[in-house]
């Protein structure tokens, strides 16, 4: 009986498996298929994604693209700390798909990266089938992406994402502050907890403390590190109906920089956001991590949402509309301030 000789190619003894990438892609096309809607021209293969927008035309006068890039920072640590890499996928969705939202933009496609050390094709199939429901979610078509396996950039085991997310809008029904007004309501949406912003201050915290991610603290529904890769909520489905309807003025997303940075963004010169951080109850996680690693009340309101997600700006006259039609969905609502006349900053908390 002659001996099996087993050929390896120089590409894999460098530490890159085309064959995993193969199955992997294998592995993924039902998956991606079935976030598509009829204006995706081509599946996975080509060169380019084709998106066909003839269909879209006729319903803008003045059609905008509006595009969107991000990831999810080192919540991603976390996630391959714990080997859970099934939500991941639906943090670097609504990362992006919730900034075009904010803008008023429909959402059309959205393309992913994932960098790894190593290829498994087990393990990219659960993170892109996350990338596919945040999509499903999101109303977006997940037209394509690029898997890059770098031995020497990535550890084994180790990975990275990033999204790209487009929508469309009329250039008239762009959402902004040029729309915003003395008067007008803030009307925060609940998050799901820290979403995907703060985590290099998350892990520090964890670290100082010495707190374990495996232990339910108290006030949490579930174990610190659950709690912790609990997804990013999209908005969407929540507040579509709202923009279409000409209801909102102006949205912020709140990511990095919290409520301060990103509210402010849609603030005009001569008026101030007032936030009354009393009209909710701000999750339980954030109390733990602020306790734990002894963190001021201005350094949280900077790094973290502090349990409001996004936040619209609506008139006066349609807020009780606005949220009428929110308390329907599955995400909580509630006024939590107004718009009035420049004070010393953009955005200022206040009690009342």
């Amino acid at each position: 009986m002659k001996e099996r000789i087993l050929v390896t190619s120089q590409y894999e003894q460098a530490g890159v498996n085309i064959e995993a990438g193969e199955q992997a892609v294998d592995n993924i096309k039902t998956i991606v298929a079935a976030t598509q809607d009829t204006n995706v021209l081509n599946g996975i293969g080509g060169f380019g994604a084709e998106y066909e927008l003839t269909a879209l035309m006729g319903q803008y006068h003045e059609p905008v693209l509006v595009s969107g890039t991000d990831g999810v920072g080192t919540k991603l640590l976390l996630a391959i700390q714990a080997q859970q890499h099934a939500t991941i996928g639906i943090d670097l969705v609504a990362m992006c798909a919730n900034d075009i939202l904010a803008q008023g933009a429909k959402p059309l496609f959205f393309l992913d990266y994932l960098g790894l050390g190593q290829l498994e094709s087990d393990q990219v199939t659960t993170v892109v089938s996350g990338i596919a429901e945040g999509c499903k979610q999101a109303g977006l078509s997940l037209i394509g992406g690029e898997m890059a396996e770098m031995p020497g950039i990535y550890h084994d085991g180790d990975y990275d994402l990033s999204g790209f997310a487009v929508g469309i809008a009329d250039k008239q029904n762009l959402l902004g502050s040029h729309h915003v007004a003395a008067g007008d309501v803030l009307i925060g949406l609940a998050s799901s907890g820290v979403h995907s912003n703060g985590f290099s201050l998350v892990r520090k915290i964890i670290s100082d403390a010495k707190l374990d991610v495996d232990h339910q603290y108290e006030g949490l529904s579930d174990s610190l590190m659950q709690t912790l890769l609990t997804p990013t909520i999209l908005y969407d489905k929540a507040v579509r109906p709202l923009i279409d309807a000409g209801l909102i003025h102006a949205a912020a997303n709140i990511t990095g920089g919290g409520i301060i940075e990103n509210l402010a963004r849609m603030m005009p010169t001569a008026l101030t956001a007032e936030v009354d951080e009393t009209t909710w109850s701000t999750p339980t996680i954030f109390k733990l991590l602020q306790r734990a690693g002894h963190v001021s009340q201005s350094e949280m309101r900077t790094v973290f949402n502090m349990g409001i997600g996004m936040v619209l700006i609506v008139s006066a006259d349609k807020a009780q509309v606005v949220l009428d039609k929110l308390h329907q969905t599955t995400v909580k609502a509630q006024s939590i301030g107004k718009v009035v006349t420049r004070h010393d900053q953009p955005v200022e908390y206040v009690a009342h």
